[in-house]
């Protein structure tokens, strides 16, 4: 059987050349110019969409971290997953060219394979610029094992060399040629590798991201070994992304740790951005995007069980959920079952600047002692129930010194992130039993009215030092304090009363991929009120209003939200 003249992973850009060549084809014989074409998709997404999704080709494509990134290929296609943490706006690049009789494209590359001379039929394209991250506080059980990285990669590009017919045509295109073991062949960077013996990929990846990645500023600071990775969209209207976003790109990733320098003999490089310039492609990696989808926190759930959403399932794990946060914190049942509607909970809504469906809690009554073991336990139980967790040890040196907020730096012209520059479906630990008595200074007045509008707002104000832009988040809060809160005012303030110092015993895997799954999927479900529980939240509403006329709509949000899931004994 004949294969294709391409393999999706080790060679993406020979699939991109074949449909080209083919749409190029196709306009010369309908009588069009192919110099004015526009730039539009001409069935790459199509052709690699099917093979990701209808060939089950996605789980073969390996994905790029800073574990995998010392061992893939440049210009193979791997998949990248992170948060929008800065837009770059639109880059300007030569998108066909004519060379000799035939027509080149360069899409979806950094640098063209051919040389170009300024000539009228040379034809100027955009694309987008995203810097990614992962996600930030994104917990080590979220990431595939190295091992299993590796065997995905060694056994997809195995099984597509094997489908690689021989080429018997002696004239080869750079586009086709194949990736294997340690070296790109007709790459410029490994041609100077083998004749100058520089240290390969593998160590020079190794290198970036020990050193480089931690000492890019853009880049978190809960992440310090985070790999950034800058994604180059085509063919998609700027409304379908926005910062914070968390996507998984599939596209070709492109890395040349000796392409340090802009070559100013090229006429075509002032097409690039200013913007790039503290990003060379030897300190951030480049992923050529062909097909992206947003992601949310049930697809960080990997070893989640396959199940089916029924009452008595559901119940079960409910059960056994709520035992596990019973035993974590010392017996304590009351505080327990709140703690677990406070993990389900969600913004569903929003009314004016009510966000409806929050639910922060604060834990009162701890000392410096107990919430050295009960604290410990409970960050880290949280820590393996959800996928992007933070933990701050709030102080008054912290609050004076924090950058919380994101802010522009116009001499970089970039979106420098702060603390609070989360991803949906976070949760926050604020740890106040470290508070002692202090002066703030302007910072730290600032950073508390931050925390305090994300608590109660669920906005995060960005600084673009002229004027101020809020941006909606979700976030989940949990405050342990000696007494309620006076910076932090939550939604719940629940005394924490342990009857038990035990530590919670060892948990099996298996349970804890079926409370992941729960919790991610009880989030992610449509939030509806039967007539007959609406009418009983009014009387309670009623009955409430009665009693403690100061209550705000706040409160009867709260009120509201709580009474559909107690009454609710399923969830």
């Amino acid at each position: 059987m004949v294969g294709l003249p391409y393999d999706f992973l080790a060679n993406p850009l020979g699939a991109v050349r074949s449909t080209f060549e083919k749409a190029m084809a196709a306009e010369v014989a309908s009588g069009a110019d192919p110099a004015n074409y526009d730039g539009r998709d001409w069935g790459v997404a199509y052709l690699f969409r099917q093979f990701l999704f209808d060939n089950g080709g996605l789980s073969q494509v390996p994905i790029l971290n800073s574990t995998s990134f010392k061992w893939v290929q440049p210009n193979t296609l791997v998949r990248f997953r992170g948060m929008i943490q800065d837009m770059l706006g639109n880059e300007l690049y030569v998108g066909v060219y004519k060379d000799g009789p035939n027509w080149r494209t360069n899409k979806y590359m950094d640098l063209s394979q051919f040389s170009m001379d300024s000539r009228p039929d040379m034809r100027v394209w955009e694309r987008q610029l995203l810097y990614c991250v992962p996600v930030p506080g994104q917990n080590s059980w979220v990431e595939p094992s190295s091992e299993a990285l590796i065997n995905c990669y060694r056994n997809g590009t195995s099984q597509q060399r094997e489908k690689r017919p021989r080429d018997d045509d002696t004239t080869s295109d750079p586009m086709d040629l194949n990736v294997s073991g340690d070296e790109f062949q007709g790459s410029s960077s490994n041609k100077k590798m083998r004749e100058d013996e520089i240290p390969s990929k593998s160590s020079q990846a190794q290198d970036f991201v020990s050193e480089g990645a931690s000492s890019i500023s853009m880049v978190p600071t809960l992440d310090k070994d985070s790999l950034p990775c800058l994604v180059k969209i085509y063919d998609l209207p700027d409304s379908d992304l926005k910062l914070n976003d968390v996507f998984e790109f599939v596209g070709i990733f492109t890395f040349d740790p000796e392409l340090v320098v802009k070559d100013d003999t090229d006429e075509f490089s002032d097409l690039c951005d200013d913007v790039l310039a503290d990003m060379p492609p030897s300190k951030v990696p480049r992923l050529h995007c062909l097909i992206h989808r947003k992601l949310a926190v049930h697809d960080f759930i990997s070893n989640s069980p396959m199940m089916e959403v029924n009452p008595h399932l559901v119940k079960q794990i409910r059960g056994s959920l709520l035992g596990h946060l019973t035993a974590v914190l010392g017996n304590d049942g009351l505080a327990a079952n709140f703690m677990l509607l406070h993990l389900l909970s969600r913004v569903n809504g929003r009314v004016d600047n009510l966000a409806v469906g929050k639910l922060s809690l604060n834990l009162s009554c701890f000392s410096k002692e107990s919430v050295s073991v009960f604290g410990n336990q409970i960050t880290l139980a949280i820590k393996n129930l959800l996928p992007f967790t933070h933990h701050i040890p709030l102080t008054v040196d912290y609050l004076n010194a924090a950058s919380l907020a994101p802010r522009k730096d116009y001499q970089l012209n970039r979106l420098v992130t702060g603390v609070l520059q989360l991803a949906e479906g976070s949760h926050l630990t604020v740890d106040e039993t470290l508070l002692e008595a202090g002066t703030l200074n302007s910072v730290g007045v600032e950073n508390a009215r931050l925390l305090k509008d994300l608590m109660e707002l669920q906005k995060v104000e960005y600084d673009f030092k002229y004027y101020k832009m809020e941006m909606a988040t979700d976030v989940q809060l949990l405050i342990l304090s000696e007494g309620k809160s006076n910076i932090l005012p939550a939604d719940l303030v629940l005394p924490f009363q342990p009857s038990s110092v035990d530590s919670a015993e060892p948990v099996a895997a298996e349970a804890l991929e079926a409370w992941r799954w729960y919790l991610a999927t009880l989030r992610s479900l449509p939030n509806s009120i039967e007539p007959e529980l609406q009418k009983v939240i009014e009387d309670d509403l009623v009955a409430a209003r009665q009693a403690d006329r100061t209550l705000s709509s706040g409160d009867f949000s709260r009120i509201a939200d709580n009474g559909a899931a107690n009454v609710s004994e399923l969830w």
